[in-house]
């Protein structure tokens, strides 16, 4: 076991500030890694302020950060998957139960008994697992991806939470060339929602409220932008989406995009509002639609999508921040004030 240095929440009230926490030396299959960058996720600050303590009460102290991107430092005898220099990134599960029909199919974020990055039970130093606001991690090589070196590491962290987010349901529902893709909010997934889309070949238009947000709607892949609010400019696109990515976390009208999807389209949840939402269920009957949802996407398909971003040379809209600004970071978040993602230069760790 050896120290890092970390960022911690101390409580949920509490600033994040300057910690030390233990890391465990690297067994035979593990992976060390000196954490470079970490992204932002918006379940960051959820997971921080204890806002989600009916389904996964925040263990303090708490370190953040499961959109990690670093170099490999040290690996243990039986791995061969990496070797020290080599870019290496780090998403939102660091372990699974391996056995299971989930994690037989490789879809290990389905496991019922996969271990997060953080706040979630650490099997092999006690407590609870840390995350990525620290200067280094180790992780079993089997949860360790390969991060293009042509990518902007700042970027990529982003990658490895809001890009598989998106990624995930585009290929399981068969987005490419020749299909209409809708895009419901233009935030940390929806943006790399309209670059993924873009890149795997379909038309793509952007569902907005803010007709400011068009030029860079356009500027990120879209090829139209739809105003939400505006019911001419819905009803002209009725019937006429094969899938509609919905990234939105407030509360909105679902069954307005529903009505814009042909027979047998979908819908496609990305975005978790607090509230459950009004379904209208005749716009699903009346054209064999379907509403659905998704989270992260398992190990495999996560490598498959940091090496199509490496071919398309797709990353995170960022701003890159010092460790010191995390929590001025979080405010800015809740007001939406951040095009699009927050990474985190971990570099300014190492004056703490």
């Amino acid at each position: 076991m050896y120290k890092a240095k970390a960022y911690s929440a101390e409580s949920a009230t509490s600033p994040l500030g300057p910690a030390t926490i233990p890391r465990r030396d690297p067994a035979e299959n593990d992976v060390q890694i000196e954490i470079l960058f970490c992204g932002i996720c918006h379940s960051d600050l959820h997971q921080v302020r204890n806002e989600w303590s009916g389904v996964m009460p925040t263990v303090y102290p708490c370190v953040p950060g499961h959109e990690i991107v670093g170099r490999v430092t040290r690996v243990g005898s039986a791995v061969r998957k990496f070797k020290p220099g080599d870019l290496a990134g780090v998403g939102c599960m660091v372990d699974s139960d391996r056995t299971c029909p989930e994690c037989q199919a490789g879809l290990e974020q389905f496991c019922p008994n996969f271990t997060l990055t953080y706040n979630f039970p650490d099997k092999h130093l006690g407590g609870v697992t840390y995350g990525g606001y620290s200067e280094g991690i180790v992780v079993d090589q089997k949860f360790v991806l390969h991060v293009p070196a042509n990518l902007n590491l700042a970027g990529a962290a982003p990658l490895l939470c809001a890009g598989i987010t998106t990624y995930s349901p585009m290929r399981h529902w068969g987005v490419g060339k020749g299909k209409k893709v809708g895009v419901v909010g233009l935030g940390g997934l929806g943006h790399m929602a309209v670059k993924f889309a873009h890149a795997l070949g379909a038309e793509v238009a952007v569902f907005t409220t803010s007709p400011k947000k068009k030029d860079d709607a356009l500027r990120l892949g879209a090829d139209e932008v739809i105003l939400s609010k505006n019911a001419d400019e819905m009803q002209k696109h009725e019937r006429s989406f094969d899938f509609i990515l919905d990234a939105v976390s407030a509360d909105h009208d679902i069954s307005a995009y529903i009505n814009l999807l042909r027979r047998d389209g979908n819908i496609v949840m990305v975005g978790a509002p607090e509230k459950p939402l009004a379904i209208s269920v005749f716009g699903l009957l009346m054209a064999r639609r379907s509403l659905s949802g998704s989270p992260i996407g398992g190990i495999a398909e996560t490598q498959e999508m940091l090496d199509f971003c490496g071919k398309h040379n797709i990353t995170s809209d960022v701003e890159v921040i010092p460790i010191q600004k995390v929590n001025e970071a979080y405010l800015r978040l809740l007001k939406a004030d951040v095009k699009y993602r927050f990474s985190i230069d971990m570099a300014s760790l190492k004056s703490e």
